[in-house]
C-alpha cells in the first residue's frame, strides 16, 4: 500500500518505504501538513505532529469560540489569503463581485493507480505498477470554485510530484491571478537554499544562500526559464554534504515565466512555493471552464546531494524522457556553426561531411544560414525555404549525398522567431509579439512569433513537417535566441493579456508534441541561446539540450556540474570545438576537451578539413570511445567527487547498475608546483569487494578505490621530469574501470 488512508481523522499518508508525506483534513476544512521526510511506519493517528505550542495572543483566529485554531501558526498544504494567515498565499482566484477565493474545504478525494496525464502540459508518467496518485478535492462555495490537488508518488523512487487544477463551477467569470503548483511548510528554517544561476555562456552554477526571516527565491520573468534562474531550488541542512544528511529538491517541469521560494516566518517555519509566476498572469474561465497548473517533482534525500540528483536523474530518464530516446543511443554529431558560420555552400558541407565520417561521426548538423537569404543574423527568420544561392539543389540533395555515405542528417531551426527582414514578416506583420504601432525591443535583429496564436503554430508545424519529411531528417536543433519583450498578442483581448506568456508556452508545447507524435524517430535537441530553457518541460518533448553556447572545457566544468544536481547527464549537450574557444579564447589540450565532453551527448564542433593528421587520429580514438561506452553514461549512476567551484579539481564519475563498470573523470585547471595534496582520488558507488581493471591495466579492489582512491598520474613537481605523467594547465584524465572477478 502506498496510499493509507484514515476516513475517520481524513488523515493521508503517502509513503514507500523511502519517504513519507503525511497530511490532514484541518478543523475549517483546508488542508494541515504534518510530515515529509525519511519514510515512517504507519501508524492509524499522527495529529499528534500538529504543532499546538505556539502563542495565539497576538494571533487571527478562524473561530470567535477557539482563539487556538490560526491559520497564521498552523502548517499548511495550500494557504489561501485572508483568513488570517498573513504569509504567502498559494492562490488568489476573485469572483466578478471582487469576491475573494479563501473558503476552499475538503469535499473528497480519489486514488488511481498510475498517473493522468496533465492536458497540454509536459509532465512526468507512470504505469500502474509504477506509481499512485491521490487527488484531494477542495470547494469554495463563496466564489464557486473547485480545486484538484494531485499528488502522485513514484513507488520505487524517493519522488513526489504536486500540481493543482482549478475549475469554475458556478455561472460567472472567475479571475485567476496567482496560482503555485506547490506548497508545503517545513517546521524549522535550519537550511541553507541551493540554486542554479548565471547568464548566457555560464549557466547553473551552484549558488548557496542562508535562510534568515522574509523571502528568499529565484524567478524568471522572460518568457523563458531563462538562463539567469533555473526553476530548480534545494534545501539542504548546514552539515548537509554530497552524500550525507538530508536534503529536499523542487523542480519545475515549466518552460516559461516561474517563481520558486521559500518564506521563513516568526515562527521559524519555511514555507516552499512553486509555480507559474504571477507577474503579469491572469486567466479567466468562465463557468465550467478550467485551468490546470503545472507539475512540481519534490524529492527527498537522506543521502546528501547525490542521493537527490540521482533520484531526479532515474526519474527524468524513467519517467520524463519518452520513448525511443529514452532507451535509444544518441549519436555522435559533427555541428558545422564554428567550422563555417554563415558562409558554406553544398560543395564545403560535403567536403565537411567526408572528413567527418572518416573520423566516425554519425550525424552532420547542418547550423543556421541554410533558409531565406540568411548571410547573417538580420534576415530571414520565418522564411522556412533553402537558400538558393547556397543550396541551389535544395535540402533534398544534400541529404541524398549523406545518406550516401551513411550518415544521418540534421538541420537547426529558430521556429519562434522572425526578422523583419522576411517575407513572412512582409505577409503577417500581425504575428508579431507586441502592440502594434508602438516602439519593439529587440534582441540580435529578432522578434518573437506569437504562439499564442494557433494560426502561428499550424504555420511552424506545416513548414517543419515538410522539411522533415522530405530530408528524412534525424535531427533538429530546436533555438530560441531572445527572450520575450513588449508582451502583448493581437489576436487576444484586452481582459485576456494577462494569459499571453501561458498560451505561448501551451503554443511551443503544441507544436513539439505534433512533431514528436508524428516523427517519433527524430532526435530534438533544445536550445535557448544555449542553456536559457534547460528545464524538466523541455525534457519531456527534447530528450537532449544545448548546455550553453560556452563550449571552452574549462567553463563547461561548473556548467555541466552544476546543471547535474537536477538533470542526468545525457540530457546534456556537450561537444568538442576547435581552440582558442570561441567563446573564451581559450587554448585547452584536444584530450581535455574531450573528457570534459565525454559526459554528456557528445559530438564536434569544428572544421575537421583544418585537423591536423594526428588530431584526426586522436579525433577518431575519442569517438571510438565514446561509443564504447555510451550505454554507461545513458544509464548509469552519477556521483560528484570534487566541486569546481570549491578546488582547482573537478571529478565526477558514473557507475553501472550492477557496479561492474565505471567511468571516472578528473581535470585540474591550474597546474601547481610542489603539489600538497596526495595524488589519489577516492571512488563512489563501486562494490568494495570487486577488483576493478583502471584502463585495461592495473586492477584494485573496490574498497581501495572507495576508501583510499585511485592513484593519479604522477604529476611533474620541478624535480621528476622524467617520472611525470602531466603537467601544465588544463590537465584532465578519464579512467574506465572494469571489474572481472571478486
Amino acid at each position: 500500500m502506498h496510499i493509507h488512508i484514515n476516513d475517520q481523522l481524513q488523515q493521508f499518508h503517502l509513503t514507500n518505504g523511502q519517504i513519507s508525506y503525511i497530511f490532514q483534513v484541518l478543523k475549517n476544512g483546508s488542508l494541515g501538513q504534518l510530515y515529509f521526510g525519511k519514510a515512517l511506519r504507519h501508524r492509524e493517528d499522527f495529529s499528534h505532529f500538529q504543532r499546538n505550542d505556539l502563542p495565539t495572543a497576538a494571533s487571527c483566529h478562524f473561530y470567535q469560540d477557539d482563539p487556538a485554531f490560526s491559520l497564521e501558526t498552523t502548517r499548511q498544504e495550500y494557504p489561501v489569503p485572508g483568513k488570517g494567515d498573513f504569509r504567502e498565499a498559494a492562490i488568489e482566484v476573485v469572483d466578478s463581485e471582487g469576491r475573494l477565493g479563501n473558503l476552499f474545504a475538503y469535499k473528497g478525494y480519489e486514488v488511481v493507480k498510475g498517473k493522468p496525464p496533465l492536458t497540454g502540459l509536459p509532465a512526468t508518467y507512470a504505469g500502474e505498477e509504477e506509481a499512485t496518485t491521490l487527488i484531494v478535492t477542495l470547494e469554495d462555495h463563496q466564489v464557486s470554485a473547485r480545486l484538484q490537488l494531485s499528488y502522485t508518488i513514484f513507488h520505487h523512487l524517493p519522488v513526489i510530484t504536486r500540481s493543482v487544477k482549478i475549475e469554475n463551477i458556478g455561472a460567472h467569470k472567475l479571475s485567476l491571478t496567482k496560482i503555485m503548483s506547490s506548497s508545503i511548510d517545513l517546521p524549522d528554517s535550519e537550511y541553507k537554499m541551493v540554486h542554479l544561476s548565471g547568464t548566457w555562456s555560464r549557466e547553473r552554477h551552484v549558488k548557496e544562500r542562508e535562510l534568515v526571516q522574509g523571502i528568499s527565491s529565484v524567478s524568471s520573468i522572460r518568457g523563458a526559464s531563462s538562463h539567469h534562474d533555473n526553476p530548480f531550488i534545494a534545501l539542504k541542512r548546514k552539515n548537509t554534504t554530497e552524500y550525507r544528511d538530508e536534503v529536499y529538491g523542487f523542480n519545475f517541469v515549466y518552460s516559461s515565466n516561474f517563481l520558486a521560494q521559500v518564506q521563513v516566518d516568526h515562527y521559524e517555519t519555511s514555507r516552499v512555493m512553486m509555480g507559474i509566476h504571477p507577474h503579469q498572469f491572469q486567466w479567466n474561465l468562465n463557468a465550467n471552464e478550467s485551468f490546470q497548473a503545472p507539475e512540481v517533482v519534490i524529492v527527498y534525500s537522506n543521502e546528501g546531494l547525490n542521493g537527490m540528483s540521482q533520484a531526479f536523474h532515474q526519474l527524468y530518464r524513467q519517467h520524463l524522457i519518452r520513448d525511443p530516446w529514452k532507451k535509444e543511443e544518441r549519436p555522435v554529431l559533427i555541428n558545422n556553426w564554428e567550422a563555417t558560420y554563415f558562409d558554406f555552400n553544398e560543395e564545403k558541407l560535403v567536403n565537411i561531411a567526408k572528413s567527418a565520417k572518416d573520423l566516425g561521426i554519425e550525424l552532420f548538423v547542418l547550423d543556421d544560414g541554410w533558409f531565406g537569404k540568411r548571410n547573417d543574423d538580420t534576415s530571414s527568420l520565418g522564411d522556412w525555404f533553402e537558400d538558393e544561392d547556397k543550396l541551389p539543389n535544395g535540402l533534398e540533395s544534400l541529404a541524398s549525398k549523406l545518406k550516401e555515405m551513411d550518415l544521418k542528417f540534421g538541420l537547426w531551426f529558430e521556429p519562434e522567431m522572425i526578422n523583419p527582414v522576411s517575407q513572412l514578416h512582409k505577409e503577417h506583420p500581425d504575428w508579431i509579439v507586441g502592440r502594434p504601432g508602438e516602439h519593439f525591443v529587440f534582441g540580435r535583429n529578432q522578434l518573437v512569433l506569437d504562439f499564442s496564436r494557433p494560426e502561428v503554430v499550424n504555420y511552424l508545424y506545416e513548414k517543419m513537417a515538410g522539411i522533415i519529411s522530405k530530408t528524412k531528417l534525424s535531427y533538429i536543433k530546436w533555438d530560441m535566441n531572445r527572450n520575450i519583450t513588449d508582451a502583448y498578442s493581437s489576436a487576444l483581448n484586452q481582459e485576456q493579456q494577462g494569459e499571453f506568456f501561458h498560451r505561448y508556452i501551451l503554443g511551443v508545447y503544441d507544436l513539439y508534441e505534433r512533431l514528436t507524435t508524428e516523427f517519433p524517430d527524430v532526435l530534438f535537441e533544445s536550445c535557448a541561446g544555449g542553456g536559457g530553457r534547460f528545464d524538466p518541460g523541455m525534457l519531456y518533448y527534447a530528450p537532449q539540450a544545448w548546455t550553453s553556447d560556452d563550449t571552452d572545457a574549462v567553463e563547461r566544468l561548473k556548467i555541466q556540474y552544476g546543471t547535474s544536481l537536477a538533470y542526468p547527464i545525457y540530457s546534456m549537450g556537450s561537444h568538442v570545438s576547435a581552440v582558442p574557444n570561441h567563446q573564451t579564447l581559450r587554448k585547452t589540450p584536444i584530450d581535455t576537451r574531450a573528457n570534459t565532453a565525454y559526459f554528456g551527448t557528445f559530438g564536434y564542433e569544428l572544421n575537421p578539413l583544418e585537423l591536423k593528421e594526428e588530431e584526426r587520429e586522436i579525433i577518431k580514438t575519442q569517438v571510438q570511445f565514446y561509443k564504447n561506452h555510451r550505454k554507461l553514461i545513458r544509464d548509469g549512476d552519477f556521483y560528484r567527487l570534487q566541486s569546481p567551484f570549491e578546488e582547482n579539481e573537478t571529478a565526477w564519475m558514473i557507475v553501472s547498475k550492477d557496479r561492474e563498470e565505471a567511468l571516472v573523470g578528473w581535470y585540474k585547471v591550474l597546474a601547481t608546483a610542489n603539489p600538497k595534496k596526495q595524488q589519489v582520488l577516492p571512488l563512489k558507488g563501486l562494490d568494495v569487494n570487486l577488483l576493478y581493471e583502471v584502463n585495461g591495466e592495473k586492477a584494485y579492489y573496490g574498497d581501495e578505490l572507495v576508501y583510499r582512491g585511485l592513484p593519479l598520474p604522477i604529476e611533474f613537481n620541478g624535480v621528476n621530469g622524467k617520472l611525470a605523467e602531466r603537467g601544465g594547465d588544463y590537465q584532465s584524465a578519464v579512467f574506465y574501470l572494469n571489474g572481472r572477478e571478486k
